[in-house]
């Protein structure tokens, strides 16, 4: 501890001197609360600095109303005692309702609401939460009885909040995951909020709109800036609808993400002058699955990588949207001014569809677009669909190869091997490669993807060749979400051969019992287990031998909670994962 002495001569000639110990700018006190009420009087009590510890064990129908208010550099922290062992379940939920708050390591699971918000950075309509932190806490099937009733599980207010290292997963009734909601004039400046480092994972296609992952903003406040950042998050298995993220505000970030096997976009709905960047677009042969879809001005999507999607239309690797004429706010402003740079595409089903959508409606066709040293390797063409002529086009040093152009020979296009190697998953340039320095210059794209600065004479594609460290790369589970979480079940297995079970459920989604029929190429052992999102197992329907050909079982799952769950069969080691939707 520093001490600091203060001397003095008095007028007797006296020498005094006092020595001083450093204050606190406050006193920093830990309260812990073993019970709502203990829990009410804590929050009641704190002050800047203070933390309030929820004892470990399971808290039900807790209603936890943070309010308080702390100061920068001195935060009031809301924690669990060890992080993911405070479970929350019933009909709990979470109010963030002051300034410079910060919870820390809960778990909602398997809880349900009737309506509202799972949690909500606000105390009420007219106090909003600012500088306030959501961090290392999860939530895992949080769902009703009926997939129709609508809430939503995160809604941030106020401004600049955070959401990070969290781990949202298996979401399977309306309302989106998490929604960033705009203030009303004249309050409405920017909100500056930041979207980071989490996992958001299997949402099953709802059947209709209302069920987004992310969701920035709505149509009536559209036109607002939110200068919101969504950035270094895993989108694994989000099949809610085509809107993975909606954006619906403008001047947002969206940056080093990874989209995994996700039937749906990246879809800037609404608003203006959004940045697409760094973010790895992984389709792996899903049906649905895609890439960014463009709506509205002044937006740039550069960096990017996309592989192995299989959307089209509007699901395209990069769909560009025809407008309405006079738009009102919820429905298609045109494209104007866009720039699609720097980008990969390898094996997509759809590249660029321009014009998505042309109706008697929809008929402005998208001016000012510039398409520029953008990579294609593809065996499905056209690799440019007009659905309808775009106005001012530009193309500039792109190289596409595998296909037909589908717009014939134009300036600016290069049919040509570029020679790419695999690295680690990821199709890059070689040396020899015609796209290595044939870029044309653009002034903010001085990075690639890997975050390698950009050269003089850059690379076409979102890769730079550079002996520079490589900073930004795919993610996977392990990098994102709580530090507590460690999945028995992971996503990136290797491809199964082909002696492997084949399974098959129905019906799926199910609401009480489901028929499993696996097929066995080899006799083996077998053994047939249901766990949920966490690896956890919650059934084991057979351990013991079994002969080539079908098995049927019924699964009874009346008391399971609505959410997305897991089959596995596991014969001799080689082990098959098949997803199941209790409704």
């Amino acid at each position: 501890m520093h001490r600091t002495i203060w001397c003095w001569l008095s007028s007797t000639k006296f020498l005094f001197c006092l020595l001083l110990a450093p204050l606190a700018a406050y006193a920093q006190v830990e309260r812990v609360a073993s019970n709502p009420q203990e829990l009410a009087s804590a929050i009641a009590s704190s002050g800047p600095g203070d933390t309030i510890v929820m004892t470990n064990g399971t808290w039900t129908d807790v209603v936890i109303s943070f309010y308080a208010q702390g100061v920068e550099g001195d935060s009031i922290t809301l924690r669990a005692e060890t992080p993911g062992q405070v479970i929350l379940n019933g009909n709990s939920r979470l109010k963030i309702g002051g300034s410079y708050l910060k919870v820390d390591g809960l778990w909602f699971d398997q809880g349900a609401l009737r309506s509202g918000h799972l949690i909500e950075f606000r105390r009420s309509s007219s106090r909003l939460t600012t500088h306030s932190r959501l961090t290392n806490c999860t939530i895992t099937n949080y769902n009703p009885p009926s997939y129709l009733t609508e809430y939503k599980w995160i809604s941030i207010y106020g401004e600049h909040n955070r959401v990070d290292h969290c781990h949202f997963a298996g979401k399977s009734h309306d309302g989106a995951t998490l929604v960033v909601w705009l203030r009303d004039p004249p309050n409405d400046s920017p909100v500056w909020h930041r979207i980071d480092n989490n996992y958001f994972g299997h949402r099953p296609e709802l059947g209709k709109n209302g069920g987004e992952t992310i969701r920035i903003g709505t149509s009536s406040r559209s036109m607002q800036d939110a200068y919101v950042t969504v950035e270094h998050n895993l989108f694994e298995e989000c099949d809610g609808e085509i809107e993975i993220i909606s954006n619906k505000s403008g001047n947002n970030i969206f940056r080093h993400n990874t989209f995994l096997r996700s039937s749906g976009t990246l879809t800037l709905r609404h608003g203006n002058e959004a940045s697409v960047y760094g973010n790895y677009f992984l389709g792996e042969g899903k049906s649905g699955s895609g890439g960014v879809r463009i709506i509205g001005e002044r937006h740039k999507v550069y960096n990017n990588y996309f592989q192995d999607l299989r959307g089209t239309g509007y699901r395209s690797a990069l769909a560009v949207v025809n407008g309405v004429q006079n738009s009102p706010l919820n429905r298609y402003f045109q494209v104007k001014d866009a720039v699609v740079a720097f980008n990969t595409f390898v094996d997509v089903e759809e590249t660029f569809v321009i014009g998505a959508g042309k109706s008697s409606e929809q008929s402005l066709a998208p001016d000012g677009l510039q398409i520029a040293n953008n990579l294609v390797v593809t065996r499905n063409g056209p690799i440019v669909e007009y659905e309808d002529a775009p106005l001012n086009i530009t193309y500039a040093s792109n190289v596409f190869f595998g296909a037909e152009s589908g717009i014939g020979q134009v300036d600016g296009i290069l049919i040509a091997d570029p020679s790419l190697i695999l690295d680690q998953d990821v199709w890059r340039l070689s040396s020899t490669s015609v796209a290595v320095g044939a870029a044309t210059a653009i002034d903010f794209v001085t990075h690639d993807i890997d975050g390698q600065e950009r050269d003089g004479l850059p690379d076409i594609g979102a890769d730079e060749i550079s002996l520079s460290p490589v900073v930004y790369r795919p993610l996977t589970s392990q990098d994102v979400g709580p530090s507590y979480l460690s999945l028995v079940l992971h996503s990136d297995q290797p491809a199964l051969p082909i002696s492997a079970p084949v399974v098959q459920v129905y019906p799926n989604p199910f609401r009480s019992a489901a028929t499993i029929d696996f097929e066995l190429k080899i006799p083996g052992f077998v053994q047939l287990s249901i766990y949920d999102l966490l690896g956890r197992e919650v059934a084991k329907l057979a351990a013991g031998t079994r002969n080539t050909g079908n098995h049927l079982t019924t699964f009874d799952g009346s008391g399971l909670v609505p959410g997305i769950y897991f089959i596995v069969v596991d014969v001799d080691g080689l082990r098959t994962k098949h997803t199941l939707i209790r409704h």
